[in-house]
């Protein structure tokens, strides 16, 4: 991967919708040798997908929360399955410390979120939770060298 690579690579990060052309003027190459190597970064693993940033107020969701989940041990398996169908959860991140799971959660309202964290509870191994609400989320779009 070259400085070129990384400079493509930054230009889609901040807009995955630019079209080759302009990825081309703003790199100084052709849409052709540009489409090529996003192809090759995609067909290496560097490029793994494109994502849609949803607003999820638009969608009827405007309560956002965070849920810190401690699970039982050797459910971690069937923590991911279950909550892979559970209406609301946006992701789920494995991390340190005193809970196992981090989960963002979108709900219509206070008693959604009350209903999902009891579907959590009844429906996996899970032994506590902490849940918070974010006031803001602020993308930070730093470069990536």
């Amino acid at each position: 991967m070259d400085a070129i690579d990384r400079e493509i690579l930054e230009s889609l990060r901040l807009n995955a919708r630019m079209t080759f052309k302009d990825l081309g003027e703003r790199v100084h190459l052709s849409a052709n040798t540009v489409s090529e190597r996003v192809r090759r970064l995609e067909g290496a693993g560097v490029i793994r997908g494109y994502d849609v940033k949803l607003d999820l107020r638009a969608l009827g969701l405007p309560l956002e929360a965070i849920i810190e989940v401690k699970l039982a041990p050797g459910t971690t398996d069937a923590f991911e399955r279950e909550i892979a169908s559970m209406p609301g959860v946006l992701e789920a991140t494995l991390v340190t410390g005193r809970f196992d799971y981090m989960l963002r959660v979108a709900c219509r309202d206070q008693e959604a979120l009350i209903a999902l964290t009891e579907d959590l509870r009844a429906r996996t191994a899970v032994q506590d939770t902490y849940s918070r609400l974010p006031l803001r989320t602020i993308r930070v779009r730093g470069r990536l060298d």
